[in-house]
């Protein structure tokens, strides 16, 4: 492990800011901290309004990420009262963490780490906690105590597997009387991660830097990881994976996200003869049983899966005082030969943080199974206990209530600008994973965060569309919703002028593209765990049409007779086709200033009465064509199907 730390970097003396740039550091690498794993305190003063001095200890609080952490991020606590707390007998999470709260020096100040009576007590003024994989590697073996002592002497503090909280707090305290001296530079929590401390969060880091380092050369020297060989992804069949989706979702109680991941690391990972037996001990450490279950599922055999996590929790459910009720059993990680290896979720970011996991718990297995004689996970009761353990939970319930279209999977065709890419927004922010689809590269970046896969193809070309298509089921797994808003529409001719040329583009465009799309798509919605959702937007040129738009007016007519065909035919499988009529949306890119003023002109108006000039008298956007679209899509348009609805403001040609 290289040291990072730079003065100039971290720019100033202070041992808070100190401890936000050291924190930085720590949680900048993955093998150290992933997904809110680890934290870091320093013991500073703090002065209060009244300018009286008390002194504190800072820790990291509870949903920041280390990664990015920023000053407000840590908790002040006066350390008199911390010490209090540690000096009783006996305290239950539930009161430890409301003493904790209580005893904020900042009343906007998040809720401390769970461990922090444990930094209170180490008699260092900087600690730092990671979950580092190579310590990891060091003690989920079965020669762990001899293993630790082999490659740190007495350097370190050794405590056994004990839940964070209280009761870690008072273990620690009991393992450093017995093995602490005045050269103790680190400690280590068996299935749990590294301390390190000192007098600056610089001397911190770099104990957590050297201890590391003999860590890896360790394992380098006894099991030297092998990189793997070159492994090709086979390719899935979309609706063998939609239809493990829809079970997965089933398992679940909700609509899930699957996500599908493959490189050399995890082809040869599944393709291991032990596999089932390797990747069902357990995981690296406790914190990450609440993303990836106790155990993958290996294979496709959903049912399976689910009674044996019913057995697993039926084995252990008494271990708790509390009347639990079971959690979903659907799995979090899917490793297969075929498929490599799924990642389940509510959410898109859930599913990648499944994956960031479990790609980082790969060569740990390999390495301790393969070259120091097993690997061997924390017993599934110790597993249980943090996977029911309600501050855990409540991690998760932090993300609050999931969004109306939570864990749904939607297509948006023409998805760059204009009502296209209105609609993927009000989708986003309605909770689905959008894959955008669009004939411009700038399709790729029109939003941020893992909701989003942006794909650059030409819907005129059926085997690009049909390859984002691909893309967009193996990113989340299947297909719930189809939004249809690529179009062209060629510019105004007369029928007696008509260039066939640009003729044959809008049909192909129109409406060619979409029979195609609906050919492709049909199969996945079929098999979405809520039933398929499809709008299609058209236009008022459809049911009225207009002088010198020939070719649009077609294939907007055609558009929608096929929508009302597929309705007919879907129905059956519990898919609803839906189809809008948008008029004069004049926040596109087809309506230029300068169109919009010829336009005005030839009917004699001002360009804003030209814009209002329907029965409500209100300019209709780009957002109003997208509120109805989703809400075509949602649960409460249920029982409607094969309904064409004017998004016009009122015109007296459409009725």
């Amino acid at each position: 492990m290289r040291n990072l730390w730079d003065e100039a970097d971290c720019g100033s003396d202070d041992a808070l800011h100190c401890c936000v740039y050291g924190s930085r550091l720590l949680g900048g690498d993955r093998s150290l901290v992933l997904h809110g794993g680890g934290n870091t305190s320093v013991k500073a003063d703090w002065a209060d309004i009244t300018e009286r001095s008390v002194e504190a200890l800072y820790v990291k609080g509870s949903g920041w990420d280390l990664a990015s952490i920023e000053v407000p991020g840590f908790t002040p606590l006066p350390i008199d009262r911390l010490h209090d707390l540690l000096a009783l007998d006996a305290l239950s999470d539930a009161d430890m963490m409301g003493e904790l709260a209580a005893a904020r020096l900042r009343h906007d100040a998040p809720q401390p780490s769970v461990e922090t009576l444990l930094h209170a007590y180490l008699p260092h003024r900087a600690v730092q906690h990671s979950h580092a994989d190579v310590i990891l590697g060091l003690t989920n073996v079965a020669d762990a105590e001899d293993t630790l002592a082999e490659v740190y002497g007495d350097d370190v503090v050794v405590v056994p597997y004990v839940m964070p909280g209280f009761d870690l707090a008072k273990a620690v305290q009991a393992c450093w009387d017995e093995q602490a001296h005045e050269g103790t530079v680190g400690m280590v929590l068996r299935h749990h991660g590294l301390f390190t401390f000192g007098d600056t969060t610089r001397e911190a880091y770099a104990r957590h830097v050297d201890l590391i380092s003999r860590a890896e050369a360790f394992l380098d020297r006894v099991a030297p990881h092998e990189p793997p060989a070159p492994s090709e992804a086979a390719e899935v069949v979309l609706t063998e994976l939609a239809d493990l989706r829809r079970s997965l979702s089933a398992a679940a109680g909700r609509p899930m996200v699957v996500s599908r991941h493959h490189d050399d690391s995890i082809g040869r990972f599944v393709a291991r003869p032990d596999l089932a037996d390797l990747a069902g001990r357990g995981p690296l450490t406790p914190d990450h049983v609440i993303r990836t279950k106790r155990t993958p599922m290996v294979g496709r055999d959903v049912d399976g899966f689910v009674a044996a996590y019913g057995e697993y929790f039926a084995r252990n459910g008494s271990r708790s005082d509390d009347d639990l009720a079971m959690l979903d059993p659907a799995p979090r990680v899917v490793l297969d030969p075929g498929y490599g290896m799924l990642t389940v979720g509510a959410t898109p970011k859930d599913a990648d943080i499944a994956a960031d996991i479990y790609r980082q718990t790969i060569p740990v297995l390999e390495r301790l199974e393969d070259g120091r004689g097993g690997y061997v996970a924390l017993e599934e009761g110790h597993l249980f206990d943090c996977e029911y353990w309600d501050l855990e939970q409540a991690k998760l319930r932090r993300a609050g209530a999931p969004r109306e279209l939570a864990g749904q999977v939607a297509v948006v065709t023409g998805a760059a600008s204009g009502i296209g890419r209105a609609c993927a927004a009000e989708l986003l922010d309605r909770g689905a994973a959008v894959v955008g689809v669009d004939l411009f590269p700038a399709v790729a970046d029109a939003f941020a965060g893992p909701a989003w896969l942006g794909v650059t193809a030409d819907v005129s070309d059926h085997a690009a569309q049909a390859d984002a298509l691909r893309a967009g089921v193996e990113r989340f797994g299947g297909l719930d919703v189809l939004v249809v808003g690529a179009g062209v529409f060629p510019g105004s001719s007369p029928v007696d002028g008509l260039d066939l040329d640009a003729w044959r583009l809008t049909l192909s465009v129109n409406v060619d593209s979409v029979a195609a799309l609906f050919r492709d798509a049909a199969p996945l919605l079929f098999r979405s765990p809520v039933g398929g959702r499809v709008a299609v937007i058209a236009s008022r040129n459809a049911t009225a049409p207009g002088k010198g738009a020939a070719a649009y007016s077609t294939s907007k007519a055609a558009l929608t007779q096929l929508a009302r065909v597929a309705a007919l035919e879907w129905a059956e499988h519990g898919v609803r086709v839906n189809v809008v009529h948008p008029d004069n949306v004049f926040d596109t890119a087809l309506w230029t200033d300068e169109l919009v003023a010829q336009r005005s002109a030839a009917y004699g108006m001002t360009p804003e009465e030209y814009r209002r000039r329907n029965l409500l008298g209100m300019e209709v956007g780009a957002a109003h064509v997208a509120t109805t679209v989703a809400e075509l899509c949602s649960d409460r348009f249920g029982a409607t199907t094969a309904a064409q609805v004017p998004i016009d403001g009122g015109s007296e040609r459409t009725i």
